[in-house]
């Protein structure tokens, strides 16, 4: 698992890991259930938005970032792909935003933490804006087109129902997409997005 990483890198997402393992108990960052998995399940699953980047990245903002999937990872890792020069994450829990805090520290990594709702914070000009298990694709969209830069990009891992919500977003948005299919989960995908706009 992440063979890809350096060995740094590597020890990084250990730190992380443990860190979730040690507060979640407290403030839920992740499903109980799925702690035995935190590293297949949650770590990896993140990592792979990375290896669809194939070009620097100057702003990746991360909304409803919650334990820090996948925005931490993305900002341990980020300097192993292609750089992203800024990673913002916007979680407007207080606590969790204390933790996504506590956890770049500890892992010496680089990130803005916006502590606000996504539709309340300042608009970011992403290049790139990702949410893992946010909202259903409909809900999703306004709120990323709001902190997308012009020719940015939405990564969105989706689950099972992906094309049912694929279809939804049609309905109200034009827009062009790539289905990725995800290297954890053979039902779900990672749409990558481009030119939104209402129809």
């Amino acid at each position: 698992m992440w063979a890809d990483v350096s060995r740094e890198t590597f020890d990084r997402l250990e730190v992380f890991a443990k860190l979730v393992e040690k507060w979640n108990p407290a403030i839920n960052l992740i499903a109980r259930s799925t702690l035995t998995d935190l590293r297949s399940r949650h770590i990896e699953d993140s990592l792979q938005l990375l290896r669809l980047i194939d070009a620097p990245v100057d702003h990746w903002v991360d909304l409803g970032s919650g334990g820090g999937f996948p925005g931490i990872v993305i900002a341990i890792c980020a300097a192993d792909f292609h750089p992203v020069k800024k990673v913002t994450l916007i979680e407007s829990d207080k606590r969790k935003a204390t933790f996504l805090r506590t956890a770049l520290r500890e892992t010496g990594s680089s990130a803005t933490v916006i502590a606000e709702r996504i539709e309340q914070a300042e608009p970011q000009n992403a290049s790139v804006v990702s949410a893992r298990a946010l909202a259903d694709l409909k809900t999703l969209t306004p709120l990323a087109l709001r902190h997308l830069g012009p020719d940015g990009m939405c990564l969105f891992p989706k689950g099972a129902r992906w094309q049912e919500e694929l279809a939804e977003m049609q309905s109200q948005w034009s827009f062009s997409h790539e289905a990725c299919k995800s290297a954890t989960d053979d039902q779900a995908v990672i749409l990558k997005i481009k030119g939104i706009s209402r129809v």
